[in-house]
């Protein structure tokens, strides 16, 4: 329970550590919770979207679904994938890489990453009808968390502990969290209306295949912005799959 709990306090801005005091070492064994912080992200995002529907065009809502999980989770994600981006978009060697990573000023490849990502998001729900587009987005964001924490099963951490920017580094998972963090990634995929859309995961696999096969080339491990980038790239790939299931398949 208490790395559950510190998995929540990690991922999200929630005041969950105002109640409760957790271990630090408990910050070591949040990546198989994650999926589990996606069903509360994910609800939340959602439920932000059927309510202001009711108001608002389907356009606006969305966006105030999107700017719901920004403020739930601070942003931590994106501010990972626009590290990543940078880091292996302007790095010609392992250092390099990782020493743009850790710099916190955005660059280039950060931007037009972001814009490109959010642009994506945006686009690829919106082609859902509404009601479609809500279920998608309680499969495919816990979905995505529990596939992109499988990093630390696959690759070591490249970085000292005292050198992340964490500070934390995550063990990795004994077979019951392996099975805990399955559980929590794969159960909302029964949210999917049409079991044809669970089709939609082949994308997300090889793409979780191909960047973590990257990062080991580059520079021989993860560190924490390759999980967050992990994450968004794999859950819109994702929706990318379901958009192609139900325009070629089900319309």
């Amino acid at each position: 329970m208490q790395n559950l709990l510190a998995a929540f306090i990690f991922f999200t801005r929630l005041p969950f550590g105002r109640w409760v005091n957790i271990p630090a070492a408990a910050y070591k064994r949040v990546v198989p919770f994650w999926s589990f912080t996606g069903w509360l992200t994910a609800g939340l995002s959602v439920l932000a979207l059927f309510l202001s529907s009711i108001i608002l065009p389907y356009s606006v809502a969305l966006l105030l679904a999107i700017l719901t999980r920004l403020l739930l989770t601070g942003g931590l994600h994106e501010d990972g994938l626009a590290d990543f981006l940078d880091g292996f978009g302007g790095g010609t060697s392992r250092e390099r890489i990782l020493l743009i990573m850790k710099d916190s000023h955005i660059g280039t490849y950060g931007v037009i990453g972001l814009i490109a990502y959010f642009a994506l998001f945006y686009a690829l729900l919106y082609s859902l009808p509404i009601e479609l587009a809500g279920f998608v987005w309680l499969a495919g964001d816990p979905f995505a968390k529990g596939l992109a924490g499988q990093v630390i099963n696959r690759l070591p951490y490249v970085r000292k502990e005292e050198k992340a920017k964490s500070k934390t580094v995550y063990d990795k998972m004994t077979a019951g969290e392996l099975l805990f963090c399955l559980l929590g990634a794969l159960l909302p995929l029964y949210c999917l209306p049409d079991m044809r859309l669970l089709g939609a995961v082949v994308l997300p696999v090889c793409l979780w295949f191909f960047l973590t096969t990257l990062m080991k080339h580059k520079i021989g491990g993860y560190t924490g912005d390759c999980c967050g980038a992990l994450f968004l790239l794999c859950e819109l790939s994702f929706y990318l799959g379901v958009v192609i299931v139900y325009q070629n398949v089900m319309v």
